[in-house]
C-alpha cells in the first residue's frame, strides 16, 4: 500500500445538520428581503457557501425550503414562550411577562414581521400545508386558557376571556406597529422608532390588555 503524502489533502465529510442550518439562516435572510417569488435557490446557495443542489437535497424545492423558514420563525417565538415558565407566576404578571416577551420579540426580529407578511399574501399557503405549526400553537393556547381560569379563580380577571382571541389580540397590538412604523410615523409626525417611542407603545400595550382583563 503506498505511503499516504503530507500533501493529501483529506475530504472532509458533510454535516448535515450544520449544512441545513447555514441554508435556513441564508433562505431567512433571502425571503426576507425578496419574498418567495423574488427569492432566488442560487442566491441562497452562495449566501450559505454551499452547492445549489443541497437546497434540493435537503428540502425538495423552493417552496419546501420557505416552509421550512416560517416553521423555524415560529419555533422561535414559541421556545421563547415556554422558557418564560408562565404557569408558575400569578396570573397578572403571567400576562404581562407574555405581552411583553411578545413586544420584544417583534422588536428583536423585523424578518418575522416580513416573512409572515409574504405568507399573508399568499394566502397562507405554505402554513396551511403545515404539519407541526397547530402542533405548536396548541400547548400556549392551553396554557393561557389555565392562567385566564386561574385569574378568574383568584377575581384578578373577569370570566368568558376566549384565549385565542386574547392571544390573536396581544400580537395583534404589537405586530401592527411594528409593521406601520414608517407609515404611522408619517402621518402622526413623530419617529415611532426611537426607543423612548417603542417603550411607551410597550406600557400601553400591556395596561390596554390588563386593564381589558379585569372584573
Amino acid at each position: 500500500m503506498p505511503a499516504k503524502r503530507s500533501g493529501d489533502t483529506v475530504p472532509q465529510r458533510r454535516d448535515p445538520v450544520a449544512t441545513r442550518k447555514k441554508l435556513l439562516t441564508a433562505a431567512r435572510l433571502e425571503f426576507a428581503r425578496h419574498g418567495l417569488a423574488g427569492a432566488r435557490v442560487d442566491e441562497i446557495a452562495e449566501r450559505a457557501g454551499v452547492n445549489k443542489q443541497l437546497v434540493y437535497h435537503y428540502f425538495g424545492d423552493k417552496d419546501a425550503l420557505y416552509l421550512a423558514v416560517l416553521e423555524w420563525v415560529y419555533e422561535d417565538i414559541r421556545e421563547q414562550e415556554r422558557r418564560l415558565n408562565l404557569e408558575g407566576l400569578p396570573p397578572d404578571k403571567a400576562i404581562r411577562r407574555l405581552i411583553e416577551a411578545s413586544f420584544d420579540h417583534l422588536a428583536a426580529n423585523p424578518d418575522f414581521i416580513v416573512l409572515l407578511n409574504d405568507e399573508n399574501r399568499g394566502g397562507a399557503r405554505h402554513v396551511r400545508g403545515s404539519t407541526r405549526l397547530e402542533a405548536m400553537h396548541s400547548p400556549l393556547v392551553k396554557s393561557v386558557s389555565h392562567i385566564l381560569q386561574e385569574g378568574v379563580r383568584s377575581g384578578l380577571f373577569r370570566k368568558g376571556i376566549d384565549p385565542v382571541q386574547l392571544y390573536i389580540s396581544i400580537a395583534g397590538l404589537s405586530y401592527f406597529f411594528f409593521s406601520n412604523t414608517p407609515t404611522l410615523s408619517a402621518i402622526f409626525g413623530k419617529d415611532l422608532s426611537s426607543r423612548a417611542q417603542r417603550r411607551a407603545r410597550r406600557r400601553h400595550v400591556v395596561d390596554l390588555v390588563l386593564q381589558s382583563l379585569r372584573p
